[in-house]
Protein backbone atom coordinates (compact mmCIF):
# COMPACT_ATOMS: atom_id res chain seq x y z
CA UNK A 1 0.00 0.00 0.00
CA UNK A 2 2.84 2.40 0.75
CA UNK A 3 6.48 2.93 -0.09
CA UNK A 4 7.19 4.82 3.14
CA UNK A 5 9.19 3.20 5.92
CA UNK A 6 7.41 4.57 8.98
CA UNK A 7 6.14 2.06 11.53
CA UNK A 8 2.49 2.82 12.21
CA UNK A 9 1.45 0.14 14.70
CA UNK A 10 0.33 1.06 18.18
CA UNK A 11 -1.43 4.38 17.71
CA UNK A 12 -5.08 5.44 17.57
CA UNK A 13 -5.09 6.73 14.02
CA UNK A 14 -8.76 7.66 14.07
CA UNK A 15 -8.09 9.89 17.08
CA UNK A 16 -5.14 11.53 15.35
CA UNK A 17 -7.23 12.16 12.25
CA UNK A 18 -9.97 13.73 14.36
CA UNK A 19 -7.42 15.85 16.19
CA UNK A 20 -5.91 17.07 12.92
CA UNK A 21 -9.37 17.92 11.56
CA UNK A 22 -10.29 19.91 14.68
CA UNK A 23 -6.99 21.81 14.56
CA UNK A 24 -7.50 22.66 10.89
CA UNK A 25 -11.11 23.72 11.50
CA UNK A 26 -9.88 26.24 14.06
CA UNK A 27 -8.34 28.08 11.11
CA UNK A 28 -11.08 27.19 8.59
CA UNK A 29 -14.55 26.62 10.08
CA UNK A 30 -15.99 26.09 6.58
CA UNK A 31 -13.45 23.39 5.71
CA UNK A 32 -16.05 20.64 5.26
CA UNK A 33 -18.14 22.78 2.93
CA UNK A 34 -15.03 23.33 0.82
CA UNK A 35 -14.40 19.57 0.64
CA UNK A 36 -18.04 18.97 -0.33
CA UNK A 37 -17.87 21.37 -3.25
CA UNK A 38 -14.58 19.86 -4.35
CA UNK A 39 -16.13 16.39 -4.50
CA UNK A 40 -19.27 17.74 -6.16
CA UNK A 41 -17.10 19.01 -8.99
CA UNK A 42 -15.15 15.74 -9.18
CA UNK A 43 -18.42 13.90 -9.69
CA UNK A 44 -19.73 16.45 -12.19
CA UNK A 45 -16.62 16.43 -14.38
CA UNK A 46 -15.01 12.97 -14.09
CA UNK A 47 -17.68 10.78 -12.49
CA UNK A 48 -18.09 8.77 -9.28
CA UNK A 49 -15.18 6.34 -9.74
CA UNK A 50 -12.18 8.59 -10.38
CA UNK A 51 -8.49 7.88 -10.18
CA UNK A 52 -7.32 10.72 -7.90
CA UNK A 53 -3.95 12.16 -7.00
CA UNK A 54 -4.12 13.68 -3.50
CA UNK A 55 -1.33 16.23 -3.83
CA UNK A 56 0.52 17.12 -0.61
CA UNK A 57 -1.95 14.76 1.04
CA UNK A 58 -0.90 15.17 4.68
CA UNK A 59 -2.96 12.83 6.83
CA UNK A 60 -5.21 11.99 3.87
CA UNK A 61 -8.09 14.35 4.62
CA UNK A 62 -9.18 14.54 0.98
CA UNK A 63 -8.70 10.82 0.40
CA UNK A 64 -10.85 9.90 3.41
CA UNK A 65 -13.74 12.04 2.20
CA UNK A 66 -13.27 10.90 -1.40
CA UNK A 67 -13.56 7.21 -0.51
CA UNK A 68 -16.46 7.74 1.89
CA UNK A 69 -18.43 9.41 -0.89
CA UNK A 70 -17.15 7.38 -3.87
CA UNK A 71 -16.33 3.81 -2.76
CA UNK A 72 -15.13 2.89 -6.26
CA UNK A 73 -12.57 5.69 -6.39
CA UNK A 74 -8.84 5.14 -5.97
CA UNK A 75 -6.33 7.58 -4.53
CA UNK A 76 -2.59 8.13 -4.66
CA UNK A 77 -1.46 10.36 -1.82
CA UNK A 78 1.91 12.08 -2.19
CA UNK A 79 3.69 14.03 0.55
CA UNK A 80 7.10 14.47 2.15
CA UNK A 81 6.03 14.92 5.79
CA UNK A 82 6.90 11.67 7.62
CA UNK A 83 4.60 12.35 10.58
CA UNK A 84 1.50 13.17 8.56
CA UNK A 85 2.23 10.27 6.24
CA UNK A 86 2.46 7.99 9.29
CA UNK A 87 -1.07 8.99 10.23
CA UNK A 88 -2.21 8.40 6.66
CA UNK A 89 -0.51 4.99 6.59
CA UNK A 90 -2.21 3.95 9.79
CA UNK A 91 -5.58 5.28 8.66
CA UNK A 92 -5.61 3.50 5.29
CA UNK A 93 -3.71 0.35 6.23
CA UNK A 94 -5.11 -2.58 4.25
CA UNK A 95 -7.16 -0.41 1.89
CA UNK A 96 -6.10 -1.43 -1.62
CA UNK A 97 -7.71 1.69 -3.05
CA UNK A 98 -5.00 3.88 -1.48
CA UNK A 99 -1.32 4.19 -2.37
CA UNK A 100 0.96 6.54 -0.45
CA UNK A 101 4.12 7.96 -1.97
CA UNK A 102 6.91 9.85 -0.24
CA UNK A 103 8.15 12.61 -2.55
CA UNK A 104 9.31 16.23 -2.47
CA UNK A 105 7.11 18.35 -4.75
CA UNK A 106 10.05 20.69 -5.31
CA UNK A 107 12.00 17.78 -6.84
CA UNK A 108 11.42 17.92 -10.61
CA UNK A 109 11.37 14.11 -10.73
CA UNK A 110 8.57 13.57 -8.20
CA UNK A 111 6.00 12.49 -10.86
CA UNK A 112 8.22 9.50 -11.73
CA UNK A 113 7.41 8.03 -8.30
CA UNK A 114 3.67 7.89 -8.99
CA UNK A 115 2.08 4.52 -9.80
CA UNK A 116 0.14 5.98 -12.75
CA UNK A 117 1.13 8.36 -15.51
CA UNK A 118 -2.16 10.27 -15.51
CA UNK A 119 -5.11 10.91 -13.20
CA UNK A 120 -8.74 11.91 -13.63
CA UNK A 121 -8.41 14.47 -10.86
CA UNK A 122 -5.56 16.06 -8.91
CA UNK A 123 -6.79 17.56 -5.64
CA UNK A 124 -5.04 19.58 -2.96
CA UNK A 125 -6.16 21.65 0.01
CA UNK A 126 -4.35 24.07 2.34
CA UNK A 127 -1.03 22.65 1.26
CA UNK A 128 0.65 24.70 -1.47
CA UNK A 129 0.65 28.13 0.18
CA UNK A 130 4.12 27.41 1.56
CA UNK A 131 5.50 27.57 -1.99
CA UNK A 132 6.63 30.84 -3.55
CA UNK A 133 5.49 31.85 -7.02
CA UNK A 134 8.33 30.40 -9.10
CA UNK A 135 8.32 26.84 -7.65
CA UNK A 136 4.51 26.88 -7.55
CA UNK A 137 4.33 27.78 -11.24
CA UNK A 138 6.77 24.94 -12.00
CA UNK A 139 4.61 22.55 -9.96
CA UNK A 140 1.52 23.64 -11.89
CA UNK A 141 3.31 22.70 -15.10
CA UNK A 142 3.98 19.20 -13.75
CA UNK A 143 0.37 18.89 -12.56
CA UNK A 144 -0.83 19.77 -16.07
CA UNK A 145 1.15 16.80 -17.41
CA UNK A 146 -0.31 14.43 -14.80
CA UNK A 147 -3.97 15.40 -15.37
CA UNK A 148 -5.49 13.54 -18.32
CA UNK A 149 -7.28 15.39 -21.10
CA UNK A 150 -10.73 16.20 -19.77
CA UNK A 151 -9.51 15.81 -16.20
CA UNK A 152 -9.47 18.38 -13.42
CA UNK A 153 -7.12 20.00 -10.96
CA UNK A 154 -8.47 21.70 -7.85
CA UNK A 155 -6.54 23.74 -5.33
CA UNK A 156 -8.31 24.95 -2.17
CA UNK A 157 -6.03 27.33 -0.33
CA UNK A 158 -5.34 30.79 1.04
CA UNK A 159 -5.33 33.14 -1.95
CA UNK A 160 -5.02 36.81 -1.09
CA UNK A 161 -6.31 39.58 -3.35
CA UNK A 162 -3.86 42.40 -2.69
CA UNK A 163 -6.12 44.92 -4.45
CA UNK A 164 -8.52 44.93 -1.45
CA UNK A 165 -6.35 45.76 1.58
CA UNK A 166 -9.15 47.23 3.76
CA UNK A 167 -11.42 44.25 3.13
CA UNK A 168 -8.52 41.90 3.85
CA UNK A 169 -7.68 43.66 7.12
CA UNK A 170 -11.30 43.64 8.34
CA UNK A 171 -11.74 39.96 7.49
CA UNK A 172 -8.47 39.04 9.18
CA UNK A 173 -9.39 40.93 12.35
CA UNK A 174 -12.78 39.25 12.58
CA UNK A 175 -11.34 35.80 11.85
CA UNK A 176 -8.65 36.16 14.48
CA UNK A 177 -11.15 37.38 17.07
CA UNK A 178 -13.20 34.25 16.44
CA UNK A 179 -10.09 32.09 16.69
CA UNK A 180 -9.14 33.72 19.98
CA UNK A 181 -12.56 32.84 21.41
CA UNK A 182 -12.14 29.25 20.27
CA UNK A 183 -8.69 29.08 21.87
CA UNK A 184 -10.18 30.15 25.20
CA UNK A 185 -12.59 27.23 24.80
CA UNK A 186 -9.70 24.80 24.37
CA UNK A 187 -8.99 24.67 20.62
CA UNK A 188 -5.48 23.59 19.63
CA UNK A 189 -3.44 25.64 17.21
CA UNK A 190 -0.90 24.26 14.73
CA UNK A 191 2.09 24.58 17.06
CA UNK A 192 0.29 22.95 20.00
CA UNK A 193 -0.84 20.05 17.80
CA UNK A 194 2.74 19.37 16.79
CA UNK A 195 3.86 19.53 20.41
CA UNK A 196 1.41 16.71 21.18
CA UNK A 197 2.66 14.70 18.20
CA UNK A 198 6.25 15.10 19.41
CA UNK A 199 5.29 13.49 22.73
CA UNK A 200 3.49 10.50 21.19
CA UNK A 201 5.50 7.25 21.37
CA UNK A 202 4.78 6.39 17.73
CA UNK A 203 4.82 9.86 16.18
CA UNK A 204 7.76 11.34 18.09
CA UNK A 205 10.44 10.06 15.70
CA UNK A 206 8.67 10.97 12.43
CA UNK A 207 7.77 14.34 13.94
CA UNK A 208 11.43 15.02 14.70
CA UNK A 209 12.30 14.09 11.10
CA UNK A 210 9.52 16.33 9.87
CA UNK A 211 11.04 19.38 11.55
CA UNK A 212 14.48 18.44 10.22
CA UNK A 213 12.99 18.58 6.71
CA UNK A 214 10.82 21.68 7.00
CA UNK A 215 11.94 23.63 10.04
CA UNK A 216 9.26 25.82 11.55
CA UNK A 217 6.12 26.56 9.56
CA UNK A 218 6.59 29.21 6.87
CA UNK A 219 4.20 30.59 4.26
CA UNK A 220 4.98 31.35 0.66
CA UNK A 221 3.63 34.26 -1.36
CA UNK A 222 -0.10 33.34 -1.32
CA UNK A 223 -0.93 35.17 -4.58
CA UNK A 224 -4.45 36.01 -5.72
CA UNK A 225 -6.88 33.61 -7.43
CA UNK A 226 -6.31 35.59 -10.65
CA UNK A 227 -2.58 34.79 -10.51
CA UNK A 228 -3.26 31.07 -10.00
CA UNK A 229 -5.78 31.05 -12.86
CA UNK A 230 -3.41 32.83 -15.25
CA UNK A 231 -0.54 30.46 -14.51
CA UNK A 232 -2.71 27.36 -14.85
CA UNK A 233 -3.94 28.53 -18.26
CA UNK A 234 -0.36 29.22 -19.30
CA UNK A 235 0.57 25.67 -18.26
CA UNK A 236 -2.08 24.06 -20.46
CA UNK A 237 -5.45 24.07 -18.72
CA UNK A 238 -8.34 25.16 -20.95
CA UNK A 239 -10.77 26.54 -18.38
CA UNK A 240 -9.98 27.89 -14.93
CA UNK A 241 -12.16 29.63 -12.36
CA UNK A 242 -13.11 29.64 -8.68
CA UNK A 243 -15.99 27.30 -7.81
CA UNK A 244 -16.14 28.26 -4.12
CA UNK A 245 -14.68 30.96 -1.94
CA UNK A 246 -14.77 32.33 1.58
CA UNK A 247 -13.45 35.74 2.63
CA UNK A 248 -9.96 34.24 2.99
CA UNK A 249 -9.88 31.07 0.89
CA UNK A 250 -10.63 29.99 -2.68
CA UNK A 251 -11.30 26.64 -4.32
CA UNK A 252 -9.93 27.06 -7.84
CA UNK A 253 -10.84 24.51 -10.52
CA UNK A 254 -8.80 23.97 -13.69
CA UNK A 255 -10.18 21.76 -16.49
CA UNK A 256 -7.67 20.20 -18.90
Amino acid sequence: MTDADTTTAGADWHAWQESWDRQQEWYMPDREERFRIMLDMVEALVGPAPRVLDLACGTGSITARLLARFPEATSTGVDLDPALLAIAEGTFAGDERVTLVTADLKDPDWPAKLPHRTYDAVLTATALHWLHREPLAALYGQVAEVVRDGGVFMNADHMIDESTPRINAAERAQRHARMDRARRDGALDWAEWWQLAAKDPVLAEPTARRFEIYGEHADGDMPSPAWHARVLRDKGFGEVRPVWCSPSDTLLLALK
